[in-house]
């Protein structure tokens, strides 16, 4: 095992970045540890794991959101920290090689290089179909710049170069949510302005009051401000709501000790220690920080133009009604077993609802127990954070899925894991997971506050053997990088989880620019 030296220097470099330096110290153990897999049982599938809300089903939990919603604190959460690199990747790669690019040039070169060059053959050849197209163009103009001369002339890199540089539309340096996504007959939106139209339909509290909350980077955070005060203003008029939108950023507390490929810590030019962001797991935070009571969590590039909006709304409220008729059962048990004297049908009922309803098997020595000890367990299983996700059916998304996870304590219970969270090396677990029929697409909605009105510590209930560690690397020096469990997977672990089958048509995501020329980004 690796002995962790650490000077004085470093001490105080730990301590100024508002960590504690045993818990930096069990960092470089995780690192000697690894990061351990999931015990795969089987994947969810609909009628095992999964819900499907047949019929009059959906509209009828519908109905029941809209009823409880006025006295209820809601809340939209939206991580949308991270620059939108990887939506241009194929641009920047073909921009960042050719000095010129010109049809002929890209075409002899798809052959050998492949999607990315084709993907710039796309962008150019259907660029007036992209929302930004009206934004580019007058970019542009401002430095005598004829966009479409360039085009035709095919000077490709000039016009990508407005697309992504300063000069014009800097689209590789900003996040998504500031990216200009859907074209509209009275201008475009950008992704975070489709947030503020949803939240208008789903998250209108009694008074019209919507509040959404955005994790963002700090380089970035200027930017959404300037966004919001100058777009909801019309939104709040069109939908007579009043937007309640704050910020929030990934805290240093919550970065993490990069080590060198022997596990030890790794070090800058200067001596000094190197911290990296915790990854999206690290939010966990900021959601507990708000003190929630029901909460949307959805991603930025997630969003549909107005035509299509309808699915979203309906499912949006659906799984909020599904939650809310959870919770008030799960209340009652809990009124049940905490009485002065729950008796064994209690227990039994209680028992039932967890493995029936919540998706959990407990283990033997539980239910075998004695009635006093099955009461504590059922209570300390009852009392915690709700979450319904929609899961989607499998359509070669990379991400995480829906399974069935064996526990260290003979339990059994439902999780959304990560590819990364599954053994390579399992022939077993490569077949759970090659059978996978379901898909998680971040559409979830939380219950953060127990009976009594106050807010569950959210901290108390994440999985933290459930790190990502990953190969980077500084100034040519490989390292080793720890991220914090997952927002969704580990961070969420030991909630109350429940899985319910959403339609495809609400998963929309945004993953490279060309998808906004699909379908369902087009106005």
């Amino acid at each position: 095992m690796v002995q962790v030296e650490l000077s004085q220097n470093d001490i105080e470099q730990i301590e100024h970045h508002g960590l504690d330096v045993e818990l930096v110290k069990e960092q470089v153990r995780l690192f000697e540890k690894g990061a351990p897999y999931a015990k795969l049982a089987r994947p969810c599938t609909a009628g095992d794991g999964i819900r499907q809300l047949q019929g009059d089903a959906p509209h009828r939990f519908v109905r029941l959101y809209e009823q409880a919603a006025g006295s209820r604190k809601l809340m939209k959460f939206v991580p949308a920290s991270g620059a939108a690199t990887r939506m241009f990747k194929s641009l920047l790669t073909v921009f960042n090689q050719h000095p010129e690019i010109k049809r002929q040039t890209i075409a002899d070169t798809v052959a050998e290089e492949g999607d990315e060059y084709d993907d710039v053959l796309t962008f150019i050849d259907q660029i007036d179909r992209f929302a930004f197209y009206e934004a580019l163009i007058k970019k542009m103009a401002e430095d005598c710049r004829d966009l479409e001369y360039y085009r035709e002339h095919e000077d490709f890199a000039r016009i990508i170069d407005y697309v992504l540089s300063e000069k014009g539309l800097n689209y590789a340096q900003k996040p998504k949510g500031q990216i200009l996504f859907h074209r509209y007959a009275d201008g475009a939106r950008t992704a975070f302005e489709e947030h503020l139209v949803e939240a208008a339909e789903y998250v209108r509290d009694a008074r019209g009051h919507c509040v959404l909350h955005l994790t963002v980077s700090p380089e970035h955070e200027t930017g959404f401000h300037r966004l919001l005060e100058e777009s909801a203003p019309a939104y709040e008029q069109a939908y007579s709501v009043r937007y309640d939108v704050t910020f929030s950023r990934q805290h240093p507390s919550t970065d993490t000790l990069a080590v060198d490929l022997e596990n030890r810590p790794f070090r800058e030019s200067d001596g000094s220690l190197l911290f990296r962001p915790g990854g999206h797991g690290s939010l966990i935070e900021n959601l507990n920080a708000l003190e929630g009571d029901i909460v949307f969590i959805k991603n930025v590039d997630n969003v549909v133009p107005d035509r299509l909006k309808s699915d979203t709304f309906l499912w949006k409220k659906a799984l909020a009604g599904y939650l809310l008729d959870l919770e008030k059962k799960i209340r009652k048990h809990l009124d049940r077993l905490t009485g002065e004297t729950p008796d064994a049908d209690a227990i039994d009922a209680a028992v039932e609802f967890v493995e029936t309803d919540l998706s959990v098997t407990l283990p033997e020595r539980v239910k075998n127990a004695p009635a006093e000890e099955r009461r504590t367990c059922l209570v300390d299983r009852l009392d915690r954070p709700l979450r319904v996700c929609g899961m989607v059916p499998s359509s070669g998304e990379p991400g995480g899925g829906p399974f069935w996870v064996k526990e260290d304590d003979g339990s059994v219970s439902i999780q959304i894991v990560e590819s990364a969270q599954i053994d390579p090396d399992a022939p077993d677990q490569q077949e759970i997971l090659k059978s996978l029929t379901h898909f998680n697409p971040v559409d979830i909605v939380c219950s953060l506050r127990n009976s009594r009105g106050e807010p569950y510590d959210l901290r108390h209930f994440v999985d933290k053997r459930a790190i990502f560690i990953s190969k980077k690397s500084m100034d040519g020096k490989d390292l080793k990088a720890l991220e914090h469990p997952g927002l969704w997977n580990g961070g969420m672990a030991w909630w109350n989880t429940v899985f319910v089958e959403v339609p495809l048509t609400t998963f929309n995501p945004v993953k490279a620019v060309n998808d906004l020329l699909r379908d369902a980004h087009q106005g």
